[in-house]
């Protein structure tokens, strides 16, 4: 084994952290990750979630911006930065900044999409909105996908976080 590689059942704890919902097969890449744990190590993932919670409308606003998604991922990298960019200027902006004056007044910002933004940065949301938009695979998952994908990996004492962003979750590697 070369230097650079590492060994299976080697490493104290792992995460990935907004990556494994790009990438084609999920299930398979949540194993890989878990094959360098060792046993009773933690794995920390966070995966886009699938909506379970929002409404019908709320999910067809997504369904939309989807569609914008795929075609503005397909574009020169420097046009998907300045389009990104104006995104997170004309939409997640002022978006965030409605939700946190309503949340002030005491309005529930529930239904509002981008609410969670309201106390993050200008620079969150300009990477946020590269991340959403200039992907071509974006896939999403509910808590039980989540939790199955990790059980299957061999993960055990899965626990999920029930904070904005949906979904992070720690699991622990079965001791072999």
């Amino acid at each position: 084994m070369s230097d650079d590689v590492l060994a299976e059942n080697s490493q104290d704890f792992g995460y990935s952290l907004g990556v494994l919902h790009h990438v084609p097969d999920t299930p398979k890449a949540i194993e890989s990750c878990v094959k360098f744990l060792k046993p009773n190590a933690p794995f920390l993932v966070y995966l886009y979630y699938s909506f379970d919670n929002k409404s019908l409308a709320y999910r067809g606003i997504w369904r939309l911006t989807d569609m914008f998604r795929r075609i503005i991922s397909r574009l020169p990298s420097k046009v998907k930065d300045i389009i990104t960019d104006i995104i997170a200027l004309t939409v997640y902006f002022p978006l965030a900044k409605l939700s946190k004056l309503m949340n002030f007044l005491k309005i529930n910002i529930e239904s509002i999409p981008l609410s969670y933004y309201r106390n993050h940065s200008f620079y969150t949301m300009r990477t946020d909105s590269r991340d959403r938009f200039g992907t071509p695979l974006e896939k999403r998952f509910s808590k039980e996908e989540i939790e199955k994908m990790m059980t299957d990996s061999g993960l055990t004492n899965i626990k999920f976080s029930n904070n904005q962003p949906f979904w992070c979750a720690v699991g622990f590697k079965i001791n072999d």
